[in-house]
């Protein structure tokens, strides 16, 4: 291992092991908490897996809201996410979230204050916590991690992506592999193990060459699945994640598009939202939803909701 790797890996494990004999004391809200996390920076998936399984929570008349740290804004402390503001205010991801879910979000570097307030507003509901693996003072009752392909290959901060090594998956509920990850050699103790596969169906509308562009953690993957999704790309631009995209940016954005000869644009929600008005300057524009295809969903739920139970259940 790399030396400044082993370093990180040994603050890591310092501060995990202060939690775990109580050292640094958790927190606990009145509602249960379903932890979405991972254990790289950045690119695993978390915010298209959460939708999703909002979206089941949803179709069995669960109640929730989601707690995020709302990376990226301008803004400080605790807040509800308004579903037409904008990514300075709130952060791009929980807007994408507001917007396609339409349940309470509520942003806040501090998730236990976020949920008081959540649970002020609105009262004890179940509390799908973003990004929350590492946020460990904030005391769940469900923890799923999302584990791609590159995390299984990948080294600790700072040489690799890894926020933490791959043995902390131990303390996870439940585990998702995606787009074929593989989970053999890994030390695993989870209840429940997913696997999904994220992909992009080209609409029927998008035809002949495209320019794609994008400012998310792993740009190469979003235009591999446009590429295998149908798409005829002419050429791709990439941003820093969440970049907030600005005049010149656009300028160049139509010089590259006529440069490559392309009829069109196409990028992600995510970036959509990080465009704002600038979007009409780029038409015609496709924006191109992630799919997310969860193997066993229900049976995965119903034994995640069970769990939960369980944990909850406390004599009269």
């Amino acid at each position: 291992m790399n030396p400044l790797s082993a370093v990180y890996g040994a603050i890591i494990g310092a501060r995990n092991r202060r939690y775990e004999s109580g050292a640094l004391k958790t927190r606990r809200l009145q509602a249960p908490v379903i932890s979405i996390g991972n254990l790289s920076v950045g690119g695993s998936g978390k915010t298209p897996f959460l939708i999703a399984l909002g979206e089941l929570l949803k179709q069995r008349g669960i109640e929730f809201d989601v707690l995020s740290r709302g990376y990226g804004r301008a803004t400080s402390g605790v807040m509800l996410v308004d579903p037409g503001g904008s990514p300075r205010e709130f952060g791009d991801e929980p807007l994408l979230i507001a917007r396609k879910l339409k349940v309470p979000v509520i942003v806040g570097e501090d998730r236990y204050a976020a949920g008081q307030l959540a649970e002020q507003k609105s009262g004890p509901r179940m509390h799908l916590l973003d990004d929350g693996f590492q946020h460990r003072g904030l005391a769940r009752d469900f923890d799923i991690v999302m584990v791609s392909p590159q995390d299984v290959r990948d080294s600790l901060l700072p040489v690799g992506r890894l926020r933490e090594p791959l043995s902390s998956l131990m303390r996870a509920d439940a585990v998702v592999l995606t787009n074929d990850a593989s989970c053999e050699g890994l030390l695993l103790a989870p209840y429940l193990v997913w696997r999904v596969r994220r992909d992009i169906v080209a609409p029927v509308e998008l035809k002949g060459r495209c320019f794609a562009f994008c400012g998310i953690a792993r740009p190469a993957n979003f235009f591999e699945q446009l590429r295998a999704g149908g798409a005829t790309v002419a050429g791709t631009r990439s941003f820093s994640d969440h970049h907030p995209y600005t005049e010149p940016d656009v300028r160049k954005l139509l010089a590259l598009h006529r440069r490559h000869g392309a009829e069109a644009f196409v990028t992600t929600e995510k970036d959509a939202i990080n465009l704002r008005s600038h979007a009409a300057a780029l038409a015609p524009l496709y924006v191109i939803p992630l799919r997310v295809q969860l193997q066993q969903a229900e049976s995965g739920v119903t034994a995640m909701l069970a769990r939960i139970a369980a944990r909850n259940r406390r004599p009269a």
